[in-house]
């Protein structure tokens, strides 16, 4: 558990940029409140909730809002000294990027302390390593979506891999309440907690960390392009360092044949050594022909991946995404650039970083694209940032949609107000890469790549990328993880910290 300094804690607000003409309340304000900056004496003409903006400066309509240094909105009435930045007198704006002629200089921090740190990991025939050992189970159609539960529930508790918490305990426990005759009243109060132990198995495979079921709604009925992506996201995952080994599930008669996934895994693993099952329903037959060959074959597979055991690796080998969920105004102050400094530890490190959730870069375009190492990766960038914000302003919800309800209640009441502090994650480094949905990282250094702003698209992309760690950061908080990449959840303020004990990791404010 990390806090921050207590000069910035007794702070009332803060400034993030010398450019900047609003600043953020670090706790409620109320009306009258004195502030002093720099030349600038006022008093506060309304009460200001924390993590929310004011004016340090009046403001005509139309004149531009910059926080973190860059261009997040503009006015649409006149302002006064001292007045809240809300969504009725703000609206989205940014600034049209352009790629320059390269001039980034990176001073890359200090590793002395780090450099040779290490962690256990399990080694891969391909150099890569992974932070875990999972073996997946994969449908490559929605129509096998019951086959793979059928999988999930023959092998999960029988091997050791159940849910630590189980919760038929507790429905045990209103369903004898019911009998006994109790009130509506008696069972909203009934205490769910149970001391009956559940019976678990011991874990067969000890070096295997899970068996993972990955069910999904794609694969047919819908445009070719998605069967494409969806079989290159299955590709990403199984020749992911975390995976040991996976099986798959066809139908037969789908749009993502097996073909096309055995082309993707050869694009990112063309001599690929890990135990592979590929078993198609009607080809087997029945369903207990299929789901007997797929347990044979898959216990088979856990039988070689639980040969793998953890040895010692460089820290140079984690390749580690980097997301934010549930954002609110303290994110980009406070866990957000933290994360960032950790990034370029990592990257001064020779490891790899996966920045993404391109909704969320829209204003800070030209600061990333002149730091990327070359025109053609800054170029890419560019016209993937067009692309997809056109695609979405066709379907009536452009970039500037992106902060949701939360967001807003909790200051983050534009796109690129929201924006300029998620890019914090991605630290100071030079751009090495520029990847689209669903591309394997195959450059070290800081990559940038093109996903929705949705969490757990988001997140499923960089895992798919090769990322077996991620770093989550959230203000607000969400249960989001992924099945395949250890997810570090980090809490930009204290409040969320204690109030979810259970998946906040770490608490930076």
């Amino acid at each position: 558990m990390i806090s921050t300094s207590p000069q910035i804690a007794d702070k009332k607000f803060l400034q993030i940029h010398r450019w900047d003409n609003v600043v953020v309340a670090l706790r409620d304000l109320q009306k009258g409140t004195s502030v002093e900056l720099d030349n600038t004496a006022f008093f506060l003409p309304q009460n200001v909730t924390a993590k929310h903006k004011f004016a340090i400066a009046p403001l005509l309509k139309g004149d531009p809002i910059f926080m973190y240094g860059v261009l997040v909105g503009k006015v649409n009435l006149d302002l006064t000294v001292g007045s809240l930045i809300t969504p009725q007198n703000t609206f989205h704006a940014t600034d049209d990027p352009v790629v320059k002629e390269r001039m980034f200089e990176w001073k890359s921090p200090n590793v002395g302390k780090f450099i040779d740190k290490t962690f256990m990991g399990y080694h891969r025939p391909d150099g890569k390593v992974g932070t875990a050992n999972h073996w997946i189970v994969v449908p490559l159609v929605y129509c096998e979506n019951r086959n793979i539960d059928i999988l999930k529930e023959a092998l999960t508790g029988q091997l050791g891999y159940s849910r630590k918490e189980s919760y038929k305990s507790k429905t045990d426990i209103l369903i004898e309440l019911y009998r006994q005759g109790k009130t509506n009243d008696d069972i909203l109060a009934a205490n769910l907690n149970t001391d009956s132990p559940q019976k678990q198995h011991k874990k067969l495979f000890p070096n295997i960390d899970g068996i993972k079921f990955l069910t999904h709604q794609m694969g047919c009925c819908s445009p070719r392009t998605d069967s494409d992506t969806l079989c290159g996201l299955i590709a990403g995952y199984i020749t992911h360092p975390n995976v040991a080994g996976a099986t798959i599930l066809s139908l037969g008669c789908q749009n993502a044949q097996i073909h096309m996934l055995k082309s993707e895994i050869e694009k990112r693993e063309p001599n690929l050594k890990k135990p592979l099952i590929i078993l198609e329903q009607q080809q087997e037959g029945t369903e207990k022909k299929l789901i007997d060959e797929a347990l044979r074959q898959t216990f088979a597979g856990l039988i070689e991946a639980n040969k793998i055991e953890r040895q010692p690796a460089s820290i140079s080998k984690l390749c580690i995404g980097l997301e934010c969920g549930g954002s609110d105004g303290f994110s980009g102050i406070s866990a957000n650039p933290s994360v960032g400094y950790a990034s370029d530890l990592l990257v001064a490190c020779g490891g790899t970083v996966i920045l993404s959730e391109f909704p969320e870069l829209c204003g800070v375009e030209q600061e990333l694209s002149d730091r990327c190492v070359s025109n053609s990766v800054a170029e890419k960038f560019l016209h993937l940032m067009k692309t997809y914000n056109a695609r979405a302003e066709k379907d009536g919800s452009g970039f500037y949609a992106n902060p949701t309800e939360g967001n807003i209640k909790d200051g983050l009441i534009t796109d690129a107000i929201k924006s300029a502090g998620a890019a914090r994650k991605g630290g100071t480094s030079p751009i090495t890469d520029v990847l689209d949905y669903p591309e394997k990282c195959t450059k070290s250094g800081l990559n940038l790549m093109c996903t929705p702003g949705g969490d757990v698209e988001s997140v499923t992309a960089m895992a798919g990328a090769g990322a077996n760690l991620i770093l989550f950061t959230t203000g607000l908080g969400t249960p989001t993880g992924n099945p395949v990449a250890p997810t570090i959840k980090i809490s930009s303020n204290t409040a969320l910290y204690n109030k979810m004990t259970d998946i906040i990791d770490i608490k930076l404010w």
